[in-house]
């Protein structure tokens, strides 16, 4: 990893790795292709240097103990989180005029990453970095954990951590607002495991989000009895975790599984726009020369996010769809969709209003 412009440690207390239980895996393959790669070139230009507001404490304690500088507008935080018991790491994006701690503040587009990858995601696979350039806008990309399904875990009804969805929007949610400019204006999208959990939260929490999108989006976990849950319940297998930790048992839990399904919660998405893309497996244009079909998770996400768009305009909500046809689980997809959307997903924002 090359060395960053500036590393700056908060005096309180020294930057801690992620830590917290971590199952054994028995697989290290990646569920979203190209997430092994690292982080991206480091910008020459040495910015101003940032300061951490004393404010920005989430109400549980939840706090920054280092940031470190990317780019003039690339921002890493490693915060220490009780609702996951572990430290995770957020990526800003931010305008040139930012300043952490100021009195403005700034509309925020939060980008949701994969199952299997992790926050530095969008900026090493898209051209998220340059394309939101100059805009009067903060991207946040927070770790969402392997296989985290931005929920706050069953465990068998004793609840406890990893909490995600706590740690995104209650913990995270305050220390940004508090400390680093950002407004109560937001909208929210995301890739596979990521579109579920952009469309789960705004589903969960009405009014927090001004539009939401998905990108090959796991978006009906209960699809057709058991093949949703399948697909859900076998990337935790593959990654070692209890499959019941998550949500519990498909059918004996079944109340919890539909709390954070997006297609059950397709009423309390009615008011915002939303955007739904996804291919259908078959290798299309931006896949590279030589790339296999998709047999299954593609067209598993194709069939979900049809019966989704179905069930949103039957109960009266704006839903924009691209089922473009041909083209796999793959970034060069995710990236054209993120382009498509941003006009839906920055509309409400207002941005430089």
């Amino acid at each position: 990893m090359p060395r960053p412009v500036e590393d700056r440690q908060i005096p309180s207390r020294a930057a801690a790795p992620e830590r917290g239980p971590v199952p054994s895996r028995v697989s290290r393959r990646k569920f979203v292709l190209g997430a092994a790669a690292g982080l991206s070139a480091l910008a020459l230009a040495r910015p101003a240097a940032a300061t951490t507001s004393p404010r920005a404490v989430a109400d549980s304690g939840a706090r920054v103990l280092a940031e470190q500088r990317l780019s003039p507008t690339m921002l890493d935080l490693t915060v220490d989180s009780p609702a996951l018991a572990a430290t995770a790491m957020v990526r800003l994006l931010h305008p040139p005029d930012w300043t952490p701690g100021a009195t403005r503040t700034w509309p925020v587009l939060y980008l949701l990453h994969g199952a299997g990858d992790d926050y530095t995601s969008w900026t090493r696979s898209t051209d998220i970095a340059t394309f939101t350039r100059g805009a009067e806008l903060l991207v946040v990309m927070p770790s969402g954990g392997r296989d985290g399904f931005y929920s706050d875990w069953f465990n068998r009804g004793a609840g406890g951590a990893p909490r995600w969805e706590t740690f995104h929007l209650t913990e995270l949610r305050q220390i940004l607002e508090r400390g680093y400019g950002a407004g109560p204006v937001r909208s929210i999208a995301g890739l596979s495991m990521g579109g579920f959990g952009a469309l789960s939260y705004a589903g969960r929490h009405p009014g927090m989000f001004a539009a939401a999108a998905s990108y090959s989006g796991v978006v009906h976990t209960t699809y057709q009895g058991a093949r949703g849950p399948s697909l859900i319940q076998g990337v935790l297998v593959k990654d070692g975790y209890d499959p019941t930790a998550l949500w519990g048992d498909p059918n004996l839990n079944s109340d919890v599984w539909a709390a954070h399904n997006p297609y059950d919660l397709a009423r309390n998405l009615g008011g915002i726009p939303l955007y739904l893309a996804c291919g259908n497996g078959t290798p299309g244009v931006l896949d590279p020369p030589g790339t296999p079909p998709d047999l299954f998770i593609e067209p598993l996400c194709a069939e979900m996010n049809t019966a989704l768009a179905r069930r949103l305009r039957d109960t009266g909500a704006t839903v924009t769809t691209d089922f473009y046809g041909p083209g796999t689980h793959n970034w060069p997809w995710w990236q054209r969709s993120l382009h498509q959307s941003l006009p839906l997903l920055t509309q409400p924002l207002n941005l430089g209003g």
